[in-house]
């Protein structure tokens, strides 16, 4: 669009009295996040469009949830239909057909590349909030994962994670002097879970391969744009507990994986989270902390993080005084609530005298909206009455045809579409399970599994290994033992009962 400038994004053109003025997004004050607000049908996904094709024009890599399929003709050129001809008309700018460079991804695999992680990846906390486990519950997760890992168990899918708490639920006698109180009835809990979720098509996601931040952060080398990764979403507001552990699992990851490195003049990636409020609802203190810390840091290492919502309460105010960067469209003050959220909006602004903002929010019209933008050295600007600026490429969802022909021409079309299902927990258990009842007994346990020093080294080899000098293995000494003592037992009771007959007779 030719509003842009170098080192800016347009965002649309201010209706003031004076007759406004340009609305810009610096690029290096947006890794400062930012909030898009408003109610169902203002406009708050062609804002998305609008501000994700700005950024990939300036080269900066864009992920965004496409919650239903709407942002899918980014990747096709505009259209110039007559609203969008009108508005540039409006703002004093030229209409430019544009196209942009995408990938199509989806946790279902069905509508994009599969994505994935490993359990491993996704860590206690998370899996914890993502199967509702209660306190007790959690805790016995972390001995699940705290086991895998002092073992060396790879725990990549459901299915390793599932043969880990059958072996914990087997071994808890063992385990509650170590590890404290592991009840077989609290496994189970954890199990009915499992499947709760692999009913939902979670199975999908976790596995291999897994999914590599930094095929989310590619630039397209021949004009230079950043790549748009689209993940399908319209099936997994189905799963919002999924959805919500999935987007918090992703922030975590770029955390952990990429270096500080400041301020820099545009961002690494910038992420837009729709449905924002699945992140929050129903969450525990300690992840809503997690979330908080991430956020407040993220930014150091050129990561944007911009949430999209209907409501502001939606957001908590701790995460809220992170973002910077807003737009607020129209909402509706029909009830009480919403004239909360009306004036939780107008107080988060920073006031033009010339602007009533509260009275104004519930007068905005679709495609307009109060904007406020970090400037200078990091103040926000005063709110202003905006038009926004429309797309430049295709707005609203492609055909399935073309999505294929997308996927395709992609360049990770190779790295993700084949499942990967590596030695993990689950074979190296069942193996040694199948070696224990073997015949003659398992074999002696690797030099790693020695070293360890792991009870379950002992547990399932130790217990089954041959004496010296090809005795009898303690296993079989033990049964040996057991077998004499309730045969004594059974002739003790025999002999009780012959001889106390014989008496009373």
């Amino acid at each position: 669009m030719s509003g842009d400038t170098d080192g800016k994004i347009f965002v649309g053109q201010s209706t003031g009295d004076d007759g406004g003025k340009a609305e810009y997004l610096a690029l290096k004050l947006a890794n400062r996040h930012g909030l898009a607000t408003g109610a169902t049908g203002t406009g708050k996904t062609v804002t998305l469009q609008t501000l994700a094709e700005g950024f990939s024009r300036a080269g900066v890599p864009v992920f965004a949830a496409d919650i239903k399929g709407d942002l899918s003709g980014i990747g096709m050129p505009g259209e110039g239909q007559d609203w969008i001809v009108k508005r540039c008309a409006e703002i004093g700018i030229d209409y430019v057909p544009d196209e942009f460079p995408v990938i199509f991804w989806d946790l279902f695999g069905e509508q994009g590349h599969p994505v994935r992680a490993t359990v491993s990846e996704m860590g206690p906390l998370l899996l914890a909030r993502l199967l509702d486990l209660n306190d007790v519950q959690e805790g016995v997760l972390n001995v699940v994962f705290r086991i895998a890992d002092e073992q060396g168990l790879l725990l990549l899918d459901l299915k390793d994670l599932r043969a880990m708490l059958a072996f914990v639920a087997e071994n808890a006698a063992k385990l509650t002097t170590t590890y404290g109180n592991v009840s077989p009835a609290t496994v189970g809990a954890i199990q009915r879970a499992l499947l709760v979720l692999e009913n939902q098509g979670a199975d999908k996601f976790f596995g291999e391969p897994a999914l590599k931040i930094t095929d989310l952060m590619r630039v397209e080398p021949r004009s230079g744009y950043g790549t748009i990764s689209l993940l399908a979403a319209d099936k997994l507001m189905g799963s919002p507990r999924l959805y919500a552990s999935f987007l918090l699992w992703l922030l975590s990851e770029l955390f952990e994986e990429l270096p500080e490195i400041g301020d820099p003049d545009k961002p690494r990636v910038v992420f837009f989270f729709d449905e924002a409020h699945l992140l929050f609802d129903g969450a525990p203190k300690a992840l809503l902390q997690k979330v908080e810390q991430v956020v407040r840091l993220i930014r150091s290492k050129g990561v944007g993080v911009y949430f999209v919502t209907q409501n502001p309460l939606d957001i908590p105010d701790s995460v809220l005084a992170q973002l910077g960067n807003r737009v607020q469209h129209a909402l509706r003050a029909f009830t009480p609530r919403d004239q909360k959220a009306v004036k939780a909006a107008a107080d988060t602004f920073r006031p033009n005298p010339k602007l009533n903002t509260a009275e104004v929010i519930t007068q905005l019209g679709k495609g307009e909206a109060l904007v406020s933008m970090l400037e200078g050295n990091g103040t926000p600007s005063m709110v202003a009455r905006t038009l926004i600026a429309p797309p430049a490429a295709r707005v609203g969802p492609i055909t399935p045809e073309l999505r294929q022909v997308a996927l395709a021409r992609s360049p990770v079309r190779h790295a993700y579409d084949e499942t990967l299902d590596r030695e993990s927990a689950y074979e190296i258990l069942a193996k040694r399970a199948e070696q224990a009842t073997a015949p003659g007994g398992a074999p002696a346990p690797s030099e790693a599994e020695a070293q360890s020093g792991g009870w379950l080294a002992d547990t399932l080899g130790g217990l089954f290994r041959r004496g010296p000098r090809g005795g009898m293995s303690m296993g079989e000494r033990m049964v040996n033992q057991v077998t004499r003592q309730v045969t004594n037992e059974v002739t003790k009771a025999i002999l009780r009962n012959v001889l106390g007959g014989a008496r009373r007779r």
